[in-house]
C-alpha cells in the first residue's frame, strides 16, 4: 500500500508500484475501439505507460497532450495512456484534441492491471480509479523508470520519463 494525496488529504493504493529493474507485469487493456490490447502485442518495443485517474480532469488531459507531442520525437517508443475512462469517452477526447501519436487505453474491464501495478486507489473520493504514475519499460519488459506522483493533482516529471525512454 502506498500513500498519495488528493488535495492534500491522504489516500491509499491497493499495492505498490513494481520497482525499477523488475520485469513489468503483463497487462490487458481495452483500446478506444473496445479491442483488447495485450502486453504481448508490444514485445520488443519500448513503452511509456502514462497512468492517471481520468481524462475529464485538466492535469490528466494535459499529460496525454504532452506525451502525444513529445513521444513523436523519440524513435521506437510507444506511449500508452491508461485510465479507467470508458473507451467511448477516450475516443471522443482523442478526436477533439487531435491525439494521434499515442495509444489511449482503459483498464475498466481489466482489474488485474491496477492490482499488478499497485495503482488502484482504494479509499477517498477517487476510490476505484488509478493513481497518477509513469512507467518506462525497455524492449525486454524491464522497468527502467517509475514515478508514483505523490499529489494526484500534480503533473508527472515528463523530462525524467522522456529522458529514461531516450536512453533505452
Amino acid at each position: 500500500m502506498e500513500t498519495i494525496y488528493f488535495q492534500g488529504n491522504p489516500i491509499h493504493t491497493y499495492g505498490t508500484l513494481p520497482p525499477v529493474g523488475e520485469k513489468a507485469p503483463c497487462f490487458t487493456l481495452v483500446d478506444t475501439n473496445l479491442k483488447e490490447l495485450r502486453c504481448t502485442e508490444f514485445q520488443g518495443r519500448k513503452l511509456i505507460l502514462n497512468i492517471f485517474p481520468s481524462l475529464d480532469t485538466e492535469v490528466c488531459a494535459m499529460s496525454v497532450r504532452k506525451f502525444n507531442k513529445e513521444a513523436a520525437a523519440i524513435p521506437d517508443v510507444t506511449v500508452i495512456n491508461v485510465s479507467m475512462d470508458l473507451p467511448f469517452a477516450a475516443k471522443r477526447f482523442c478526436a477533439a484534441e487531435g491525439i494521434d501519436n499515442v495509444i489511449v487505453a482503459s483498464a475498466f474491464r481489466c482489474p488485474m492491471f491496477s492490482q499488478k501495478y499497485g495503482l488502484q486507489i482504494i479509499d477517498g473520493p477517487l476510490a476505484g480509479l488509478l493513481a497518477r504514475a509513469v512507467i518506462v519499460i525497455d524492449g525486454e519488459r524491464k522497468i527502467v523508470y517509475e514515478q508514483l506522483v505523490p499529489e494526484i493533482g500534480t503533473e508527472p516529471d515528463y523530462r525524467a520519463a522522456l529522458e529514461a525512454a531516450r536512453k533505452i
